[in-house]
């Protein structure tokens, strides 16, 4: 250790030029000579239980088994899908499990589960090691119910891989669904009304059919997505003005619409919220391609109309800033990325028309590069082929990006401040009644990027605010639900180097602090209901690196995470080091508030 605060004393005190593109925070691999284990190592992501986990699935189907050697460039693997007949449903609830086996070499790889083009996981791969690792991840896809329940479909898996002399690991994947449909499970399925719960029939004053009062996930979901073949379903983004689009026909008697959308990035703009302005990258006569700020924001837009935004959760892959931190506890997100909804009732005026119209995807600022895709969830009368809808209000505050830099050779400070709000309204008459939607998304961004030691020590602070609103009113203007979510994503990176080293090795101290807050609640005049969950990393370590290669090192991740709701509280702490966990507890009894 004190060799380390005297190599640290060192690089705040070197002057030397070299570039400060070199260790950004950067993608590495492990070398096989740090690696020790004797035996397969379990990797997994700290997140909150599914609450049936206990429950004995009714039937279990595997979809697919498949080894993932080098695939680059390959088309994905595929397979038919048809529900289980042993256990017909309807389910109460459905797992998508993911298990995947593998050992060597190898950097960390993106994998994307499609069904008939509807994206239902985003997930990416641990780095292994020679003695083999082993993980799992389990997500809820029960609001896939509908796609779920039909036949004669295709299961896709992408996963992009490269073996050669160097890189050997092979990824071994299984691919399985759980049905459940007993009635413990169903006796415990959380209160989360999408739609309108039956104790609002005699305020409406009018007429209710009971399947739309509780109908919880959608009838219809399509695609919004490319053609598929060999890359995959995953729009491909390069580019601000790189704008993709799928042509789509909504169904006449449509009278609820949210799109969910999946978003990752990867290449030039994997650690976007660490990129330099290209003024900074231009003057020092940096080769970087890195660069167009640190400022992004998945924009959508219907027949070219902005439409709404997400601002996306930074995850880190497990190559990500020093991969000695994600073994054995990953990144947040990186083995179940999340996904975003957009309520876009408010169009359904413009949508019913029985006619196909343009859905755009695109990433404000980006570089090569981003993989985005979305899905249309519909929920349609069935008393009626028709409904009628008005999009009645649009108000999109100005876009406007903040940004300050200043800079000397290689030392400077960067900073980039953004906000914005949008609201919609727009009503729809169906056999439920007429009701009106208002949506509402502002955000809040803050980024600061600071050098120093002639670029060899790097700090970048990230806040992100993200509010979310969406409230129904009957025709009279009573309030009748109102549903409100609220993010925060506080970062904070910061890297030293000490280059020279032996052997054209450079030495890298790392310190990253992540979070991922999230409040969700849901009200009307007879229910008033919350969840909310905080999940804390806090990782520290060194390595010395050649090349991308981390030849040594150690590091530490201590994680906290805290899930509540009406139900109760649940609460786990974990601590590795040394790529082993040395504390893990969890209790359903919480102390902290959130």
């Amino acid at each position: 250790m004190e060799y380390l605060l005297l190599l640290l004393f060192f690089s705040l005190c070197t002057t030397s030029t070299s570039s400060s593109s070199s260790h950004l925070p950067d993608h590495f691999f492990k070398s096989n000579r740090i690696q020790n284990a004797s035996s397969p190592a379990e990797y997994l992501e700290v997140t909150k239980p599914l609450f049936f986990d206990h429950i004995k699935p009714s039937c279990t189907l595997l979809l697919l088994q498949h080894d993932f050697a080098y695939t680059y460039g390959l088309p994905p693997a595929s397979t038919l899908y048809a529900p289980p007949s042993d256990c017909p449903g309807p389910w109460t609830h459905i797992v998508l499990q993911f298990y995947a086996t593998c050992k060597g070499e190898q950097y960390d790889r993106i994998v994307g589960i499609w069904l008939d083009g509807v994206e239902i996981l985003r997930t990416s791969t641990p780095e292994p090691t020679e003695s083999g690792i082993f993980w799992k991840v389990r997500k809820d896809v029960t609001r896939y119910s509908s796609l779920l329940s039909r036949s004669n479909l295709t299961l896709t898996v992408m996963l992009e891989n490269i073996v050669s002399q160097v890189f050997t690991g092979i990824y071994h994947v299984n691919v399985s669904l759980l049905y459940y449909n007993g009635e413990e499970a169903q006796a415990r399925i959380p209160v989360e009304p999408l739609g309108f719960i039956s104790e609002l029939k005699p305020q409406l004053g009018i007429k209710i059919k009971e399947e739309l009062l509780d109908e919880k996930n959608a009838d219809l979901i399509i695609p919004v997505c490319s053609d598929g073949g060999n890359d995959g379903f995953w729009f491909r983004i390069q580019n601000e003005k790189d704008v993709h689009f799928k042509q789509i026909q909504i169904p006449m008697n449509s009278y609820k619409v949210v799109l969910e959308i999946y978003v990752s990035f990867h290449g030039n703009d994997e650690f976007w919220y660490s990129n330099p302005p290209d003024s900074y990258i231009e003057l020092n006569h940096l080769t970087t391609p890195r660069g167009n700020g640190a400022f992004r924001q998945v924009f959508v837009t219907i027949d070219g109309v902005f439409a709404g935004f997400v601002m996306p959760f930074p995850v880190i892959f497990t190559g990500g800033i020093n991969p000695l931190f994600w073994e054995p506890v990953v990144a947040i997100g990186a083995f179940d990325l999340p996904s975003y909804d957009l309520d876009l009732s408010p169009f359904l005026g413009l949508l019913l028309d029985g006619k196909s119209h343009s859905f755009g995807i695109g990433v404000t600022d980006s570089i090569p590069f981003w993989l985005v895709d979305a899905n249309l969830h519909l929920w349609l009368d069935s008393s009626s082929p028709t409904v009628m809808a008005k999009s009645v209000m649009s108000k999109v505050s100005a876009f406007n990006v903040k940004r300050k830099s200043k800079f000397q050779n290689l030392d400077g400070k960067f900073q980039i401040d953004s906000e914005r709000k949008i609201e919609f309204s727009g009503w729809v008459n169906s056999s439920i009644g007429n009701l009106t939607t208002y949506t509402s998304h502002e955000f809040k961004f803050k980024n600061k990027i600071k050098f120093k030691n002639h670029g060899q020590f790097k700090e970048v602070e990230q806040k992100i605010k993200v509010k979310t609103e969406v409230k129904v009113e009957s025709d009279t203007g009573e309030p009748l639900t109102r549903k409100t979510i609220k993010r925060k994503y506080p970062l904070h990176v910061q890297t030293s180097t000490v280059p020279g080293l032996e052997n054209n090795t450079d030495l890298l101290i790392t310190n990253v602090s992540h979070v991922l807050y999230e409040k969700h609640s849901f009200r009307s005049s007879r229910v008033d209901l919350s969840r909310s969950v905080s999940n804390n990393q806090v990782c520290g370590g060194w390595m010395v690196v050649q090349d991308h290669s981390v030849l040594s090192g150690d590091a530490s991740t201590d994680q906290t995470l805290v899930y509540k709701d009406e139900a109760g509280c649940y609460s786990r702490t974990i601590f590795a080091s040394s790529g082993k966990v040395l504390r893990n507890n969890s209790t359903l009894g919480c102390t902290s508030s959130l």
